[in-house]
C-alpha cells in the first residue's frame, strides 16, 4: 500500500469527502479521509452546516481548524437551522439535500478551484446517499467514488426495493400488515438471503402507501449508486461475502474496505496531527473509561443505541429493570435526545438498585470502550458502525433495531454469523433480564463469544499487509481517484 509521490502542490490529487450528514455516516467517512490523506491526498472534508456548528459546540472553537492539507468546509443542508444538538429527521434531511444541496456543493467546488492555496478538486468521495455530487462530477469532470457506509447485507437489501414493488409484495395492502402476518412472509427470491422474512428487510418497506417517500427514494439511491467510478463499502470480504457476490454483477466495482479502524491504526499511532481530527457530533465523557478500569475481564455489558434511535420513557424504564435485574455490572449511553420529544426519565427506586454496578452517561468514544477488556457484551440497535466495532473487538450483541437495515443487520448477526440474540420491539424487563444473563454468563452467550472471535480474527487478517482483502483494496481505490472519468 505505497503514499503518492508529489513534488508539487499543482501535482498533489485533491479529493472531497462529503458524508451524509449523519453521525454514522460521518464516522466511516473520516476515517476514510486521513486513510486517503495518508497517502498523498488533500482533503477537504465537507460537514453541514448544521453539523458544522454542532462541531463546533461539542468539542470547542478550534475543534474544525484541520491541517494545511487537510481542511473542512460546509455546506447548508437545505433546511432550517437551529441551535438544537439532536439528529435531523431522516426523510427531511434526505429531501432537502436531494433537491437543494447540488448548487452549494458545485459552489464550494468552484471556488476550491480558484483558491491557488490548494490544488485543483481532482476527485469526489461522497456518500451513496448523497447522489446529487454525480452531476457536480461529471459536469467538473473527475471521477467519483461512492461510500456505502453500511452494510452490505443492507445495501443487498434495498437493491431488492424495485423487485419488491414489481412483484406487488410492497407496498402493503393494509395498515394491519404489522399484526396479520405480512411481515412474516418469507422471500425465497433474494440471492444469498435464503429464509428472509419481509420483517428482515430494511424497514421502508412497511407502508402501504406506493408514493411513500423513503421507499421511493432509496430506490432512487440505488439507481444512481450505478453511475459512480466504483463504490466503496464499509465492510470486509469474509464477513459478507455471498451479499457481496449477490451485488457484483449489477453494480460499478465493489472494493471492502473495513475494518476501517484496524487500517487506521498504524497511521494515527505515527501521526498525533491526524488523530487529532474528530467525527463525534456530541461531548464525549473520558470517566467512562476509568470506571470500566476497575472491572474484571468480560463483566460489563455495554449499552448504546446510537444517534438516531428513540423510544418511549416506558421502553427506557424497560430495558432499566432488565438491566439491573441481571445483576451484571453496565454502562449505559444515554443521549440527551433519545425520548422522543421529552427528557430521559429512570425511577429512582432504579437508580438506587443499581448504584455501585452501573454507570450512565450521554456520550463516548465507543471504539475505545468496546476495546476495553471489561466489556463482554453489547446491547445495541444494530447501526452499521456498532457491529462492525464490536466484531472488531470481538464482543457478541444483543440487538434492538430500530429501522432501516438494522433490522437486516439484526437477521445477519442472529441467523447468518451466530453472534447475537434478538429483543423485540415491544421491550420487556424480563426479556432484557434474560438475555443480558444469557449473553454474559450462559453457553449461548460462551458460543457467540467464540464465534465474534472468529469474525474479528477475519478482519485482522482482511486488513494485514500486504495481501489483505481490504489492505490492498485501498490502492484499488485510489487508482479509481486518479483516472480520467468515464
Amino acid at each position: 500500500m505505497g503514499t503518492l509521490e508529489t513534488s508539487s502542490n499543482d501535482e498533489k490529487p485533491h479529493a472531497i469527502c462529503i458524508p451524509c450528514p449523519g453521525q454514522g455516516h460521518i464516522i466511516p467517512m473520516l476515517k476514510l479521509a486521513k486513510i486517503l490523506h495518508s497517502k498523498g491526498f488533500h482533503i477537504t472534508f465537507v460537514n453541514s452546516e448544521y453539523n458544522r456548528n454542532r462541531f463546533l459546540r461539542s468539542n470547542g472553537p478550534n475543534a474544525l481548524d484541520g491541517l494545511p492539507s487537510f481542511r473542512f468546509e460546509a455546506i447548508p443542508d437545505g433546511l432550517p437551522l437551529t441551535e438544537s444538538d439532536s439528529t435531523q429527521d431522516v426523510p427531511s434531511l434526505c429531501d432537502s439535500t436531494e433537491r437543494l444541496a447540488l448548487g452549494p456543493f458545485k459552489e464550494l467546488v468552484a471556488r476550491l478551484n480558484e483558491d491557488p492555496s490548494v490544488p485543483r478538486v481532482s476527485c469526489i468521495v461522497a456518500d451513496v446517499i448523497m447522489f446529487f455530487t454525480l452531476d457536480a462530477a461529471e459536469e467538473f469532470g473527475v471521477p467519483e467514488v461512492m461510500f456505502w457506509t453500511a452494510s452490505v447485507c443492507g445495501l443487498l437489501g434495498y437493491a431488492q426495493y424495485d423487485k419488491l414493488v414489481e412483484m406487488n409484495i410492497v407496498p402493503f395492502k393494509d395498515e394491519n400488515f404489522h399484526t396479520n402476518g405480512d411481515l412474516d412472509q418469507v422471500l425465497d427470491c433474494i440471492p444469498s438471503m435464503e429464509n428472509i422474512r419481509l420483517r428482515d428487510m430494511p424497514s421502508f418497506v412497511r407502508t402501504t402507501n406506493p408514493d411513500d417517500f423513503m421507499l421511493n427514494y432509496l430506490r432512487r439511491v440505488i439507481h444512481h449508486t450505478k453511475r459512480a467510478s466504483a463504490i466503496v463499502l464499509n465492510s470486509y470480504d469474509a464477513l459478507e461475502h455471498d451479499a457481496l457476490d449477490a451485488l457484483s454483477a449489477d453494480l460499478p466495482p465493489l472494493h471492502t474496505l473495513a475494518p476501517l479502524g484496524f487500517l487506521l491504526e498504524p497511521i494515527e499511532a505515527n501521526n498525533e496531527e491526524t488523530k487529532s481530527l474528530i467525527s463525534s457530533l456530541w461531548k464525549e465523557d473520558p470517566h467512562c473509561l476509568e470506571w470500566l478500569d476497575s472491572y474484571d475481564p468480560n463483566s460489563v455489558v455495554y449499552v448504546n443505541f446510537g444517534s438516531i434511535t428513540v423510544m418511549t420513557n416506558d421502553q427506557l424504564v424497560e430495558f432499566a429493570w432488565g438491566l439491573a435485574n441481571s445483576h451484571q455490572p453496565f454502562l449505559w449511553i444515554i443521549r440527551p435526545d433519545i425520548i422522543s420529544g421529552d427528557s430521559a426519565v429512570l425511577p429512582p427506586m432504579f437508580l438506587e438498585e443499581v448504584k455501585g454496578r452501573g454507570l450512565i452517561a450521554s456520550w463516548c468514544n465507543q471504539e475505545s470502550v468496546l476495546g476495553h477488556p471489561a466489556i463482554g457484551g453489547f446491547l445495541t440497535h444494530c447501526g452499521w458502525n456498532s457491529l462492525t466495532e464490536s466484531i472488531s473487538q470481538g464482543v457478541p450483541v444483543i440487538c434492538w433495531p430500530f429501522f432501516a437495515e438494522q433490522q437486516t443487520n439484526c437477521w445477519y448477526c442472529c441467523t447468518k454469523w451466530g453472534i447475537g440474540m434478538e429483543i423485540d420491539s415491544n421491550v420487556k424487563r424480563e426479556t432484557v433480564e434474560k438475555q443480558v444473563t444469557e449473553l454474559m454468563t450462559g453457553e449461548k452467550g460462551n458460543e457467540m463469544k467464540k464465534k465474534v472471535m472468529e469474525l474479528k480474527n477475519l478482519a485482522h487478517e482482511a486488513c494485514a499487509s500486504p495481501y489483505g482483502s481490504s489492505y490492498a483494496n485501498i490502492d484499488n481505490v485510489i487508482k479509481v481517484l486518479l483516472q480520467s472519468p468515464k
